[in-house]
């Protein structure tokens, strides 16, 4: 992604300096080495145990152990002093935005290596001073997150201890900074990907005019469900929303293009794989939305587990967040052991369920549960593993009107009124909502235009004017 400043080797996947390394220059690297990706305190990289990666430890040792020497001296040697101070000065730099003009002139001035080398001549260099004069910039430079870093080092007396210590944070200030870059060219990227999308599938329509047939079949089709009125008021329609109370049966919702497209999405979690008319604006997305798919019934079942349970431990282990967290670990584990069939995960599920209900019950000194009542729930648990059971089905409902409400209202407004029996997987639903966002957002942008056309032709137009029909 990017080029390091002099004196920091280029960071590639798996095979990277480390931020507390020494200048590369300094030494000859011989050995390759590899570093794992995880930061301790402070910024402290730990290395594999490789035999590179001990042999780099080692000259990286070497090297400050060479320097301390050098300073220690008598007179002082700061021939490595000063390559360390300009590599400082060539990073701080690095971090600068370019309206930060005169921030850049007082580093430079500072820094200054003809300047420092007459100092080092006359043997007057205080790398002291100069350290706290660093420690100063990278205060007024980094992230508030690096804040607890920089503070740390101000506690480190011994001049070398510092040096390498301020090498360890500038190199994860580095990377902050990677991070930021990549984060403001997002917009401009993302902008340049939804014209070029729209330029290709443009040209594929162009010399195909029936392209668009198995779209506007698909919105045809979510028009259909949101106009059929549901067969009660407590019934839910297709995409599992149910009538507000006290609305009549025969009144569905007024059709708009937010809300046809909204339902045209949540039909695409219940596709037939072998159907062939998937939406041809789709198709670059249809992996995406599978896996969505999958994830949408591992939630489905993991919610209607843990409803089962809180219906037979009581509220007393329901508001435990140990005990919700245990019931969840183990019900994600076995469903991914036994993926992709929820039947040999559930038959095992349910033993180890009442089995953790009944010890924690006992633990609390509550009563545990009879024997009948572990049969019955051992039996509510297995049955989870059937699609028409009626727990699942109500939890599955329930989570397509968490997601139309996330394509209609955002995820944030959605969580705020869950459908009862979803509290358990809060986590877990903003990260679904959130990811079925993006991937409807980027979709919506890219081929608006065309679901904006297709629509004028299924909504009729007095409910268009009536609900002040927006553009896509």
């Amino acid at each position: 992604w990017y080029a390091c400043p002099v004196g920091l080797t280029s960071m590639h996947s798996g095979d990277s300096q480390p931020p507390g390394g020494p200048p590369s220059h300094i030494y000859p690297t011989v050995y390759s080495h590899r570093w794992t990706g995880k930061a301790g305190p402070a910024g402290k990289y730990e290395l594999s145990p490789s035999p590179e990666g001990k042999v780099k430890e080692a000259l990286h040792n070497d090297f400050w152990d060479h320097l301390k020497e050098q300073l220690s001296a008598t007179p002082p040697d700061f021939s490595c002093a000063l390559e360390l101070l300009n590599d400082i000065k060539e990073i701080l730099l690095s971090l600068l935005l370019p309206r930060q003009n005169r921030l850049r002139s007082e580093i430079e001035a500072a820094l200054d290596a003809d300047l420092l080398k007459q100092e080092a001549g006359r043997g007057a260099l205080d790398v002291s001073s100069l350290s706290k004069y660093i420690l100063n910039t990278m205060t007024l430079l980094c992230a508030p997150v690096r804040d607890e870093a920089v503070q740390t080092l101000e506690d480190i007396a011994d001049p070398v201890g510092l040096l390498r210590g301020i090498f360890q944070v500038l190199g994860l200030m580095k990377m902050d900074m990677v991070h930021y870059t990549i984060q403001s060219l997002q917009p401009p990227l993302q902008e340049h990907s939804i014209q070029y999308e729209r330029a290709e599938f443009q040209e594929q329509l162009d010399q195909q005019p029936n392209l668009l047939d198995c779209t506007t079949k698909w919105l045809a089709q979510a028009a259909a469900d949101l106009s059929t009125p549901p067969a009660s008021p407590d019934s839910a329609d297709s995409s599992g929303v149910a009538s507000p109370p006290g609305e009549a049966a025969s009144s569905p919702e007024p059709l708009s293009p937010s809300v046809v497209l909204s339902q045209g999405f949540l039909n695409l979690l219940l596709w037939d794989p072998e159907n062939e008319e998937f939406p041809e604006t789709l198709e670059m997305d249809r992996t995406r939305l599978e896996e969505l798919e999958a994830q949408l019934q591992r939630l489905t079942i993991l919610a209607s587990v843990l409803l089962v349970a809180s219906s037979f431990s009581g509220s007393v282990l329901c508001g435990s967040p140990q005990f919700v967290d245990k019931i969840k670990r183990l019900t994600k584990a076995l469903m991914e052991k036994f993926n992709p069939g929820p039947e040999n995960a559930l038959q095992t599920l349910s033993e180890q369920v009442s089995q953790e209900i009944h010890q924690s019950l006992r633990n609390m000194g509550l009563t545990a549960l009879s024997s009948e009542n572990t049969a019955s729930l051992i039996e509510q648990l297995q049955s989870i593993a059937k699609k028409e059971n009626c727990v699942r089905s109500v939890v599955d409902q329930r989570m397509r009107l968490f997601l139309k409400s996330c394509l209609l209202l955002g995820v944030q407004r959605a969580l705020l009124d869950l459908p009862g029996g979803l509290t358990f997987i809060e986590p877990e639903l903003a990260e679904l909502g959130q990811n079925f966002i993006s991937l409807t957002h980027h979709n919506q942008q890219v081929f608006g235009p065309y679901y904006t056309e297709i629509l004028k032709t299924l909504i009729p137009e007095d409910q268009a004017l009536k609900t002040k029909e927006e553009a896509l």
